[in-house]
């Protein structure tokens, strides 16, 4: 799946607030468990629905799953959030949800932060045509 920059920035800002809003302390549907990381979330494009309609190969956050980790049952599980191999699966099986939280915090931070500097360089990049400049 395609998406553009700006779709994931915006997506990516979503994800930060439903996190700063406490959208993982709980789970209405699931009162007796933790919230899963991305599948709980609004930005899932499965979270309101179990039959899970869509395909997780369509889904925005696949881009930052590595490539030998995309067929996994639940690709997102595997999006690694230090930089150093440490997942949202290897938070599940040896963190708590408050060093997942925050990892989580910290890696949608870099990312919203790398995606602004990058969209700013390209509009930077940018020239306006002058059009007197065109016709000669």
């Amino acid at each position: 799946m395609q998406i553009n920059r700006q779709t994931v920035l915006q997506l990516l800002k979503s994800e930060l607030e439903f996190l700063d809003k406490g959208g993982y302390k709980h789970h209405p549907r699931s009162p007796w468990r933790a919230p899963y990381i991305f599948e709980d979330s609004p930005s899932c494009p499965n979270s309101s629905d179990r039959a899970r309609p869509h395909l997780c190969e369509e889904c925005w956050l696949m881009q930052f799953v590595a490539t030998d980790l995309r067929e996994e049952q639940i690709p997102c599980r595997f999006v690694d959030l230090t930089g150093n191999g440490v997942t949202v699966d290897s938070f599940y099986r040896c963190g708590t949800p408050a060093e997942s939280e925050e990892a989580l915090r910290g890696w949608l931070q870099r990312r919203i932060h790398e995606l602004e500097s990058e969209l700013s360089e390209l509009k930077q990049l940018t020239f306006p045509v002058n059009r007197a400049d065109a016709h000669q």
